[in-house]
């Protein structure tokens, strides 16, 4: 079944993949920037989700309850308890490893301050001053286009009928090795926590805005854990970040970005 659609949109197609369907345009929007805002204010009203997305990437849709049945707490508490136990000896010694003659050693890896899962990061306060979620994805888009985003131009607009953004990639089968069903759960909690939203897919390279991040160091550290319990390849493991860094980094940053191999 068709879903009406809002004004104002480029050559498109509907695409149906298994009992989901979703409207693709035909090309790369040129007038993405002006349209993006739109598109996002009345996601409320049309019931749509703009992404910005390879076409190659959409598959066979994961059921929302796969995503439902995900308990973030227990799971993410069983995940760190594996993840320590593998990365403990690597932790608690300095001495670097090997590289390549020329190569400078990868700094030493301290890992994260805790012994025991320390749950989620608090959820951000949503205050007058800070961006909304929708100014937030608006200056995610706008900076991608600045930086000429590699694989930017082989996206095309997506709209997906869905009640959150945060569903998005479950209803689109988004094709790629994450584990999608704990994706999504953690982009349901941080869209909750700090007015995240799904912006832009590049095969298997996700990038998500964010208008309440956290600021202060202990909970940039709790944030940091959850990002690298995503599984997500580039966070810490390449290029080799160490912990306290990226959680340094991660303190105020209203964009991120993961990617699996």
């Amino acid at each position: 079944m068709s879903f009406a659609l809002p004004d104002g949109l480029l050559p498109g197609r509907f695409l149906s993949r298994g009992p989901a369907r979703v409207w693709v345009s035909d090309d790369f929007p040129q007038d993405v920037e002006r349209l993006w805002p739109r598109l996002l204010s009345k996601q409320r009203e049309h019931g749509l989700v703009p992404l910005l997305c390879w076409p190659n990437v959409i598959g066979s849709p994961v059921s929302l309850e796969h995503v439902d049945a995900v308990r973030l707490e227990d799971v993410l508490a069983a995940d760190f308890a594996e993840y320590r136990r593998r990365r403990l000896p690597f932790w608690t010694d300095p001495t670097p490893a090997p590289v390549p003659e020329g190569i400078e050693p990868w700094p030493h890896d301290p890992g994260p301050p805790f012994e025991q899962w320390p749950g989620l990061a608090p959820e951000m306060p949503v205050t007058s001053e800070g961006l909304t979620p929708q100014e937030a994805a608006s200056r995610l888009l706008a900076g991608l286009i600045e930086t000429n985003q590699f694989g930017l131009d082989e996206c095309r607009l997506v709209l997906v009928p869905a009640h959150r953004g945060s569903d998005a990639l479950a209803l689109i089968g988004w094709s790629t090795e994450a584990p999608l069903p704990l994706v999504c759960a953690l982009l349901r909690s941080w869209e909750d926590r700090f007015g995240a939203q799904v912006v832009a897919v590049f095969g298997s390279e996700l990038h998500v805005s964010v208008a309440r991040p956290p600021v202060q160091a202990e909970h940039a550290n709790l944030l940091a854990l959850e990002h690298v319990l995503s599984t997500a390849d580039n966070i810490i493991d390449d290029p080799p970040t160490p912990f306290p860094e990226y959680a340094t980094d991660l303190g105020g940053r209203t964009s991120w970005s993961f990617w699996w191999d």
